[in-house]
Formats: structure tokens, sequence, C-alpha cells
């Protein structure tokens, strides 16, 4: 596969995987309840906040694969 098949194939699912991420996360939020307390909010959206990173990394990882 060429670079650039893999950096658009890449861009494509890091960019629906963000979409899709991003509802679940706030569905999540509503369905619990985060807003009950302060503590709870906070901490709800400092982890739904950062969960998405690690497969970002694996994807632009992938994408500069040299194979």
């Amino acid at each position: 596969m060429t670079p650039a098949k893999r950096k658009l194939i890449g861009m494509l699912a890091l960019l629906v995987f963000l979409i899709v991420y991003v509802l679940a996360a706030m569905a999540v939020a509503i369905t619990m309840q985060v807003n009950s307390s302060r503590f709870a909010e906070l901490s709800y959206y400092i982890v739904a906040g950062t969960l998405w990173v690690p497969v970002a990394c694996w994807v632009i990882s992938w994408m500069h694969r040299d194979s």
C-alpha cells in the first residue's frame, strides 16, 4: 500500500472514530447523569477526554509505517 493511500485511510478512520467516540461519550454522560456532582463530572470528562488518545496514536503510527 502506498504511503498516500495509507494516510488517506488512516485520516478517514480517525475522523470516523472520533465522531463515533464523541457521540458515545456524550450518550454515556447523559445516561450516567454525571452532572450530579462537580467531582463526578470533572472526573468523567477528564477520563473520556483522554481515552481516545491511545487509539489515535495507534492509527497515526500505522499511517507512518514503512511497509
